[in-house]
């Protein structure tokens, strides 16, 4: 019998499994006080349950966390975990402490089926998917490694993986993490990147829709389909339909990530296309520096080009931020995760 994963549950999912084993539904409650609140993950140490609720938790369930198999240290204190899972599978994971706040970048899947043409973990290919405790156990590790005085304060799903293709673990995971009785992080600190998975947008959970990531990064169906396969299934077109029919909040904007591939996509023309394309979407913009791995052709943008696409966007008003690329001496930045295999991380 498959151990229960405390992990991989939310409040009435494990309220669920207490019920079944005769027990109170509160003890769900002060289970996931015990994880998530003291990081207490030893049930022998869960002293206000029975004698008799702890040994069987002991027979038959785990909270075990992934063995942390690997750390660098960026210049910048961008912090890059490779994480052993149970099967021995591994993912990576990234800490970014920055001006009294830390941002955790978490993987979803072993590897992506994505294909992008400028992401390193794309030439992986899918290994296999994430529970959704192996997602939330990257953050409580990540936790415990930046110690009591440096909480967790944002977590992007941005890592390893494409969120939406591991859509049911994904929404259990952000529940989780955004829960008062789990990690208690706020929705509006989270957010979920998807290469543009129309048909998985539509079935977002509204108060998800706010925390959405979509990575555009082309402005014409050719360029797209080149640098990112997803689009021959999805077209621009398609995808901007489905952000614009879903039930978005109504304070609440989308975030439109936007790769500038040196050469490819930085153009004047496609900045200004970008503004169409944008004009009937709640949306505000996020510019990304191409950062270069060996595994890519793609070259990084000249500045002038960054500032130019920018500025088109800012004078028609779109609210437009240049991501600041951290870890990338360490091959943590963005497009650049990819669990190696033998011990070592990416790199």
């Amino acid at each position: 019998m498959t151990a229960l994963d405390l992990f991989d549950h939310d409040l009435p999912g494990l309220e669920r499994v207490f019920e079944r084993w005769g027990e109170k539904r509160f003890r769900a409650r002060q289970v996931m006080n015990w994880l998530y609140k003291k990081g207490v993950t030893r049930f022998e140490e869960m002293t206000d349950l029975s004698a008799a609720l702890r040994e069987r938790l002991g027979r038959e369930a785990t909270a075990a966390l992934p063995r942390i198999a690997a750390e660098q240290t960026s210049r910048d204190g961008t912090v890059k975990l490779l994480l052993e899972l149970a099967d021995g599978e591994r993912v990576e994971t990234v800490l970014m402490p920055d001006d009294g706040r830390v941002t955790q970048c978490v993987s979803t899947q072993v590897g992506c089926a994505m294909g992008c043409a400028f992401c390193r973990t794309g030439t992986l290919g899918l290994r296999r998917h994430l529970t959704a405790g192996e997602i939330v156990a990257q953050v409580v590790v990540g936790q415990a490694r930046m110690g009591p005085d440096r909480r967790i304060t944002n977590v992007v799903f941005m890592g390893m993986g494409e969120p939406l293709h591991n859509f049911d673990n994904v929404v259990r995971a952000f529940r989780i993490l955004s829960s008062d009785h789990g990690l208690n992080i706020t929705r509006r600190r989270l957010t979920v990147s998807t290469a543009g998975l129309a048909d998985r947008i539509r079935r977002l959970p509204p108060e998800m829709l706010g925390s959405l990531a979509v990575s555009l990064n082309a402005t014409t169906d050719e360029v797209r389909d080149r640098i990112m396969p997803v689009n021959r299934r999805f077209p621009i077109q398609e995808l901007l339909e489905a952000l614009r029919e879903s039930p978005l909040p109504p304070r609440d904007r989308y975030t439109v990530e936007y790769v500038l591939l040196g050469g490819v996509n930085d153009s004047p023309d496609d900045a200004r296309r970008l503004v169409k394309l944008l004009s009937h979407v709640r949306c505000k913009v996020n510019l990304i520096a191409y950062n270069p791995h060996g595994d890519s052709p793609f070259e990084r943008p000249r500045p002038e080009a960054v500032e130019a696409f920018r500025k088109i966007l800012l004078d028609k008003n779109f609210t437009a931020t240049l991501r600041k690329s951290r870890g990338e001496d360490i091959l943590a930045a963005c497009g650049q995760l990819k669990a190696e295999e033998g011990g070592t991380l990416g790199g």
